[in-house]
């Protein structure tokens, strides 16, 4: 018996063993042509690994290079793409460099840099007191994102100055947004999923269909009701009949009664 730890090590195994081996019987056949069409019903195989990508053009590919791959690139055949080599595969593409920056303040970022180096090139005026108050308000709610403690402007100025290389300065008359004004606006921003949540609550229940009552389900209540077998004793109604005549009777006997002797009052008073 074979077991797969004395077996030849596959170089992908999602595949499987049987192909592998189909792939080693086609390196065995001589005829050119007769490998070739081999080799393209065991591709039309191995694509039945993954059937929704089988018309996909770079997934054929992809299923050539791991025939050969998996034939250890001695399968010789007409194929329809370029045939890899070892040198192909095990080449790592070139290390992408991570941009990195030497930035002053890293609570507030290196975008707001580059905006201070662009507020540096404009000419002096009202435009560019503007954008430099904009710049200095921007800082001061990043800097209250980390810090929840109170700020003062004259910090945000020399933070300002500092990242502009002295070149921009806030007129003592400006007056920045109050701190506390800043941690309220941030407060009071929903979150973006809290909103989407209500929204779908909301709609569920506009949309949830309401209590009809359903006759089928009362009429097979009373059906089983009357199949269930009632444990009370049954009751005698011919003694009930019985009993009512002869109370109606009594008192029929009783009302005679009364008025014989009513009648034998008035006889005896006359």
């Amino acid at each position: 018996m074979e077991y797969n730890t004395t077996r030849e090590i596959i170089p992908i195994t999602e595949y499987g063993r049987n192909v592998k081996k189909m792939i080693d019987y086609t390196i065995t056949i001589e005829d050119r042509e007769k490998r070739t069409r081999l080799a393209k019903a065991i591709v039309n195989v191995m694509g039945q690994v993954n059937p929704q990508m089988r018309d996909n053009f770079e997934f054929k590919h992809k299923l050539w290079d791991h025939l050969f791959i998996l034939s250890d690139f001695k399968l010789d055949i007409d194929a329809p793409f370029p045939i890899p080599t070892q040198i192909d595969i095990d080449h790592k593409p070139e290390k992408i460099s991570y941009p990195s920056y030497n930035i002053a303040f890293k609570h507030y970022g290196n975008n707001i840099e580059r905006i201070i180096k662009k507020a540096c090139e404009l000419e002096n005026g009202p435009q560019k007191d503007a954008l430099v108050k904009a710049i200095a308000n921007h800082l001061k709610k990043s800097y209250l994102n980390w810090n929840r403690d109170s700020v003062t402007d004259e910090v945000i100025a020399s933070h300002l100055e500092m990242l502009s290389g002295g070149k921009l300065k806030l007129a003592p008359d400006v007056v920045l947004s109050y701190t506390k004004d800043i941690l309220a606006s941030n407060k009071r921003k929903p979150s973006l999923t809290l909103n989407n949540n209500n929204r779908r609550n909301n709609t569920f229940q506009r949309n949830k269909p309401r209590n009809i009552p359903n006759n089928n389900n009362n009429n097979n209540n009373n059906n089983n009701n009357n199949n269930t077998p009632n444990n009370n004793p049954p009751r005698n109604t011919n003694n009930n009949y019985t009993n009512n005549n002869n109370a109606t009777n009594n008192n029929k006997t009783n009302t005679t009664n009364t008025t014989n002797n009513t009648t034998n009052t008035n006889s005896s008073s006359q």
